[in-house]
C-alpha cells in the first residue's frame, strides 16, 4: 500500500440515477417517488434548444416545491461548449433552493474544466451566502476525457462522483456504432468457429474506476440505450458491477429496478461477507494473519473485500 492512503468516496447510496428531462416537470413527483437514489434533471442533450430556458425554470421552481426525500439531487447543465451553461449555473443557483445537492457537468475533457466551473459556483455560493457547498459529477464521454481522466478525478474537491458517458464517446472515439452501451454486433472473437462477444467499454470503465477510486470519487455506469432489453441491461449492470463501479443510469423507469437489484449486494454475499470477518476475528486471536473459509484462503485483502459488502449493504439498509 502507497504511504498516500486512498481516500473513501461520499458514503452515499448511488445504485440508480434516474434521469428526465427539465422539459417535461408532470413527470417530476414520479421521478422522485421512484426507488432511485440519485435523481437527474437535465438541461443538455433531451431539452431542444427553444426550450432550454422554460426548462430551466421549471427545475428552480421543482427542487423547492417538490418533496425530493432523501434521494441525491442532481442537474445536469450544459456542455461548456455551449451558450447556455453559465446561465444554468447562475440560476440554480441564484435561483433555487439549497435542495439542490449536486450539478453534473457533461462532456468534460480536462480538469480546467472543472476549474472553471467550480470558480463560478464558488463566486456565487459566497455572493449569495449559501452555506451548503454544491458537489460536481461529471461524464468522461471524449477521447480528450478519457486521456486526461486521472486529472480530471482529481480536477476539484467538489467532485463526488464521474460516468462513462457512452454515446458521445464512441462518437468522439470514432467508433463504429451506433449502440449506447452494451455489446456490439462486430466486437466479437472467434474461439473453434463460436463467436464470443466482448465488452467494448470494459477498458474505458476500467480507466474510470482506477481515477475515481485513486481520488476518492464514486465510479457510476452510464446509459444503457435498448430499454426493451433487460437482460442486456443487467449483463452490462454487472459488468460494470464486477469491474468496481457503484451503479448505473436509469434512462427509462423500468431500468431502476434493475439497476437496484444489481447493486445491492444480495443476503448471500452480505451473509457471507459476515462470516469472513467473524473467520478472521478468529484467526487474529490466535495470533494468525490468514485462515481457511470454505475451502478457499481468506487473509487480510479478504478482509476488506468482505468489509466493502457490508458496510455497502448498511449504507442501503440505513437510507
Amino acid at each position: 500500500m502507497s504511504f498516500r492512503i486512498q481516500p473513501a468516496p461520499a458514503s452515499r447510496p448511488n445504485r440508480c440515477q434516474l434521469f428526465g428531462p427539465g422539459s417535461r416537470p408532470a413527470i417530476f413527483e414520479k421521478m422522485a417517488g421512484s426507488a432511485a437514489d440519485v435523481i437527474n434533471l437535465d438541461l443538455e442533450d433531451s431539452v431542444a434548444p427553444d426550450d432550454k430556458a422554460s426548462a430551466r425554470a421549471n427545475i428552480v421552481e421543482a427542487i423547492g416545491d417538490v418533496d425530493w426525500g432523501k434521494k441525491t439531487l442532481s442537474v445536469r447543465i450544459n456542455g461548456l461548449d455551449t451558450p447556455y451553461w453559465y446561465r444554468d449555473v447562475v440560476d440554480l443557483l441564484e435561483q433555487a433552493s439549497d435542495r439542490l445537492d449536486q450539478i453534473m457537468i457533461p462532456k468534460v475533457g480536462c480538469a480546467e474544466d472543472l476549474y472553471a466551473v467550480d470558480a463560478l459556483v464558488t463566486a456565487i455560493e459566497t455572493a449569495k451566502g449559501r452555506t451548503k457547498r454544491l458537489k460536481f459529477e461529471v461524464i468522461i464521454e471524449s477521447a480528450a476525457g478519457i486521456a486526461h481522466v486521472e486529472q480530471i478525478a482529481a480536477g476539484s474537491p467538489r467532485l463526488e462522483a464521474m460516468s462513462l458517458g457512452a454515446a458521445d464517446f464512441a462518437a468522439s472515439m470514432g467508433m463504429s456504432t451506433t449502440g449506447i452501451g452494451g455489446t456490439q454486433e462486430n466486437y466479437y472473437m472467434l474461439h473453434e468457429g463460436q463467436k464470443h462477444w466482448s465488452d467494448p467499454w470494459h477498458w474505458a470503465q476500467a480507466a474510470i474506476v482506477a481515477a475515481c477510486r485513486t481520488h476518492g470519487v464514486l465510479p457510476v455506469d452510464g446509459p444503457f440505450g435498448d430499454f426493451s432489453d433487460d437482460e442486456g441491461f443487467r449483463a452490462q449492470a454487472l459488468r460494470s458491477a464486477t469491474l468496481g463501479m457503484v451503479g448505473k443510469w436509469a434512462i427509462h423507469p423500468k431500468q431502476v429496478a434493475l439497476a437496484n437489484e444489481v447493486f445491492t449486494p444480495s443476503d448471500k454475499a452480505v451473509s457471507e461477507a459476515r462470516e469472513i470477518l467473524a473467520a478472521m476475528e478468529e484467526a487474529k486471536a490466535k495470533g494468525e494473519g490468514a485462515t481457511v473459509y470454505k475451502g478457499r484462503l481468506v487473509d487480510i485483502a479478504s478482509i476488506k473485500q468482505a468489509e466493502v459488502i457490508v458496510k455497502q449493504a448498511e449504507m442501503i439498509a440505513g437510507h
